[in-house]
Parts: structure tokens; sequence; C-alpha cells
């Protein structure tokens, strides 16, 4: 036999031998569905991935009483729902193709959260945060669940993470959001219900990395604000960067509620912030398919020193707008959980988490708490020398702890503004000076530091606000 013949046979027996092994892992499902996940209660949820094209699965989880087949698509991609029951477990769930099987275990059916933004969200042991080096002995909790999604960025949008879910123990809470811990804890002491936390943050980044870049193609003047993001070595400053890579992959799997904190890294952009929220909250329930509610938190006081203009303050007027203007959002307000106006990194996260847990406590599971909101400016009326003040959110009185209304100034028409007097008449305050015969416009709390001392009856702050929209 001739040396170019035993070649061809040798080529030939090859490619036998490869087209007759079996073909292995070619089931796979996205990383986030892994053992210890959390899965959205009493709804239809969304599984899904991959395995060669055309073939058959079979899927079974223990709450459901059914097995549901589903074939894959020429792609080799597949996609199913799954009817949830009430909350518990742990339960398995079995996925089976004809050579292939996938079980996950220790499931729970619960409530699921996903908590974005900077690094005011994403802080915690990591960063020798105090409130969480005190918690990590006692930190373990079965019933609360933790994803940690990957700092990293894309040009387009991702299908998969690289992340698992894992319980709640010491290890697993160090690297995790204190605000996302806190939240999950309180929830579910209240509630009993199996919480799981996404965590997906970012210190430094704008919110307009965590914004689909189609947003930006459509609305040229929020693109004329993300084109004055300053490029940095540290973090990705891209329209739709870590929406494609850290949430656009999340986006099939059910959620009940999103918790936001971010906006130091807009302050410089602060116009066009009211409706860059705005957009990034319709265009996050358009990907997932649901209109669920957005909580999020207001800028800190904090000494940005722009000497031009108080742009935190504008940008904080920005976020009082957004609170109002969509439905299923709300707002907590922090001017009081500031220890150091030097530090943006305030660090009283507890107390930001036990106010935005509130917010769902009574709007997502019927908890009776009065004043749960912080009250935001609603309108005003000029009566001869005083201005009076009426707020949104205001069921009992508005209280000051001290003798004096702080950080609260009057002007007239010459537009310059005097310390002024306020007494609180119910849930109204009447704003008035012995200097101003004639007054014009309110501000209240409106700089970058201020920390003033007006609160509603359940000791929540009165959000910073202006009556004008004069330019100085």
């Amino acid at each position: 036999m001739s040396t170019k013949i035993k070649t061809i046979k040798a080529i030939v027996y090859a490619l036998l031998l490869i087209i007759t092994l079996p073909t292995h892992a070619q089931l796979r499902l996205p990383n986030h569905f892994s053992n210890d996940m959390v899965l959205q209660r009493e709804s239809d949820v969304s599984v899904w991935g991959w395995a060669n094209a055309t073939t058959e699965l079979k899927i079974k989880a223990s709450w459901h009483p059914d097995t549901i087949k589903v074939t894959t698509n020429g792609e080799g991609k597949w996609t199913t729902k799954i009817s949830t029951t009430i909350a518990g477990g742990p339960h398995n769930l079995l996925i089976k193709s004809r050579n292939e099987s996938i079980q996950l275990n220790n499931i729970l059916l619960g409530d699921v959260f996903l908590c974005s933004g900077q690094s005011n969200m994403e802080w915690g042991g990591n960063q020798n945060l105090k409130e969480i080096i005190d918690e990590l002995p006692y930190a373990s909790n079965p019933n609360i669940r933790l994803l940690q999604i990957s700092r990293y960025a894309a040009n387009t949008p991702q299908e998969d993470i690289k992340n698992q879910w894992t319980e709640l123990n010491e290890k697993t809470l160090k690297p995790f959001s204190a605000i996302g811990y806190f939240i999950a804890k309180k929830l579910n002491k209240e509630t009993g219900i199996p919480i799981g936390i996404i965590n997906a943050s970012w210190g430094g980044t704008s919110a307009e990395v965590w914004t689909s870049k189609d947003v930006f193609d459509q609305d040229e003047e929020l693109k004329s604000f993300a084109d004055q993001i300053e490029i940095s070595p540290y973090w990705p400053t891209k329209t739709g960067a870590l929406w494609n890579s850290m949430l656009a992959p999340l986006t099939p799997f059910n959620i009940k509620a999103a918790f936001w904190y971010q906006g130091e890294s807009n302050v410089g952009t602060w116009k066009g912030y009211d409706k860059l929220m705005q957009q990034m909250i319709k265009s996050w329930r358009k990907a997932w398919d649901q209109d669920f509610p957005f909580y999020f938190v207001q800028i800190a006081p904090f000494a940005y020193n722009n000497t031009d203009s108080p742009k935190a303050a504008l940008l904080r007027e920005q976020q009082n707008k957004t609170a109002l203007a969509l439905p299923k959002v709300g707002m907590t307000v922090v001017t009081d959980l500031v220890d150091d106006i030097k530090d943006i990194h305030p660090i009283q996260k507890q107390a930001v988490a036990n106010r935005l847990s509130d917010l769902a406590l009574v709007e997502l599971y019927n908890v009776s708490i009065d004043d749960y909101k912080s009250p935001i400016y609603k309108s005003h009326k000029i009566q001869n020398n005083k201005i009076d003040i009426d707020f949104y959110y205001t069921k009992g009185n508005l209280i000051c702890p001290d003798q004096i209304i702080s950080d609260i100034y009057i002007a007239g028409e010459d537009q310059v503004f005097h310390p002024a007097k306020a007494t609180i008449a119910g849930s109204t305050i009447s704003v008035s000076s012995t200097v101003v015969e004639n007054p014009v416009a309110v501000r209240f709390g409106f700089s970058e530091t201020a920390m003033p001392n007006l609160f509603n009856a359940r000791g929540l702050p009165v959000s910073p606000f202006r009556t004008d929209n004069w330019t100085n």
C-alpha cells in the first residue's frame, strides 16, 4: 500500500472517529441558573439555555406537577416558562435531553431584587465598611441568596454573565453591596419570604453606561450630555457599556423591583439627568417586559466645590422630578445621614437600606407605615410678605427638632436670597424675612452640602428644593 493511500485512510479514519464520538456538554444554562438561586415566586418565570439544534428537552421542577417539553431552534437556543408557586423551598430543577441532564438544587421561590448604581451601592466589606465588618460573624441565613455580578464592560449586549448564586455567609457577604444586604435582611425579617439580591454596580460610573445605547441613538439631547462624560482609566464611559454586559444578560430573569444609588458622576451634566433617568427606567422595564417598581437614593451632601453653581443641588432637583414623574418610582432622601461632607461615601448604609426597604414594604407587601416617603416640594403661594409651601407625601405634621429651621432662604424680585424664618403649620411651612417685603422665591437646603433639619412626622428629611428657576 502506497504512502499516499495510507495517509488518505488515516485521514478518513480520523474523521469517522470524530463524527462518531459522543458530543459532550452541549446542554447548557446561563451561569446564573445555578444551585442556590432564587426564582420569583407566584409568577411565570423564564428558563432558557442552549443545546444541539432541534433537540427536545424535558424540564421538571419539583414544585410543578407537569414535565415541560421544549425543542431548541436552529441556532441551538431554547426558552420556556414555568409557573412558580408560593414562597418556599428548597426545590430542584431538572433539564434533560436524550443524552445529557442538568440538575439544580437548593432553589428557593421568593422575591428577587436588583441593586445597581455606582460606589455608594457597591460598597461593602471589601471597602472595610464598619457596618458590614461588624455583621460578618453573624451573616448566615439560608433564606437570603446573593448574586454578585462581575465588573466588566461590552460593546454589544451579551447573552450570559460569569457568576452564580450563593447562600449568604461571611465569605459571600464581604464583597457584596452593604445596601443590598441590609435590604435583604430587613425584607426577609419583616415578611418571612426568601430574598434573592442581585448586585450589579460599579463605582464612578455614570448613568449613561447603565442605559442601552439605543436610547442615545434616538435622542440627540441625551447624546450631547453623554458626549461630555470624561474618559476614565478606572471605569467604562461608553453609553450602554455596562447595560450590555452586567444587565442585558439578566433581562429574561424575573425580578420584583430594582434599587438604584447613583448620580454623583452625573453632577456635571445635571441638566439632562431627569430625562436620562426616566428613559433609563422605561428602557429597563421594556427590556424585562415588566413594569417593576424602581426605588432610588437621592445623592447625599458632599463638598463637590463647584464654584459656578450648586450643581449637586441642581441634580437633586432633577431627582425630585424623576420621583414624581413616573409610576411605581420612589426616592429616599439621605441629607441627615452624612457624617463628613468631604467623604463622598457616607458610612450609614443600613439606615439608607432601611428607608429603601420601607418603600418596598408599603408598596409591595402592603405593610402599613405612615409617612414612609420624604416630603417633596409641591407648590407655593405668596401671601403678602410671606410664602407658604405645600408638599407631597405628608400625612402627619412636619417637625423640626431644633428651635430654628436651618438652610432656608427667601428672595424678592432682585433675586438676592436672605436667611429666612420658617414656621410650621401642620404639613406646610410659612417662610418670611423682615428684609424682604415682597417675597418671590424660597430655597431650602439648596446647596451642595446642606443638611437641613426639617422632617416629616416619621423623621424622614424633607427633600431640598427651590420655588424658582433662576440661573443664579
